[in-house]
């Protein structure tokens, strides 16, 4: 079983990572911040390191998704290869901070990785407003997240709607968060399993 989890910066993707895979005792594979080299590099200058930083995720979740088939195990995914591809890479192009060149070059690369993979069984996406994007954010604190614009975010949310609106690759759960806390209260949590539950029930028959 491979449950991936996508939505904006500050959605609480990796909590929830965390929370499910510690619940179904299943293996949990995390977006790789910590050890990104391009990341502050990024965040200081966008046009510059773009296209850098934008292959660095593309090539680690490529790689991660053929861990995570080749273990065989169950598991819970921090972020898809998906999102970099339909989210965040046009969106940098709209903006002018990534050539079309660069562009087209990282389209052609992700369109031969995501023929070579398969999809994830149940996509969960955390559904939030831009309040809450910023709140959880300013949360947790990271440097490099301070230079974050209100634009940036905005524009990030749009193309998430517009993605999932359209995704048909398998299951969908869209999971509104303005109005939840799954640290603090058991409640949320066990509303978002008992979703999960449902729908893991109808793939194994």
């Amino acid at each position: 079983m491979h449950i991936a989890i996508a939505g904006n910066i500050g959605s609480g993707k990796t909590t929830l990572t965390e929370l499910l895979a510690k619940h179904y005792g299943w293996d949990a594979h995390f977006e790789d911040v910590d050890d990104n080299p391009y990341l502050d590099d990024f965040y200081a200058d966008m046009e510059r390191w773009s296209f850098n930083l934008q292959i660095y995720f593309l090539n680690s979740r490529f790689n991660q998704v053929l861990d995570i088939r080749k273990s065989g195990k169950s598991v819970v995914q921090d972020r898809t290869i998906y999102e970099d591809a339909y989210i965040f890479a046009p969106n940098l192009y709209e903006m002018g901070l990534m050539p079309s060149r660069d562009f087209d070059n990282y389209e052609s690369l992700f369109n031969l990785m995501s023929s070579l993979v398969r999809p994830p069984d149940l996509l969960i996406y955390l559904k939030a407003d831009i309040p809450k994007l910023v709140s959880q954010i300013q949360k947790r604190g990271r440097d490099y997240e301070n230079t974050i614009r209100i634009d940036y975010l905005t524009k990030l949310n749009s193309r998430y709607n517009q993605w999932i609106e359209s995704y048909d690759l398998g299951k969908l759960l869209v999971v509104d968060v303005n109005n939840r806390d799954f640290v603090n209260n058991r409640i949320d949590l066990n509303y978002v399993i008992t979703k999960i539950d449902a729908e893991i029930h109808g793939l194994f028959h």
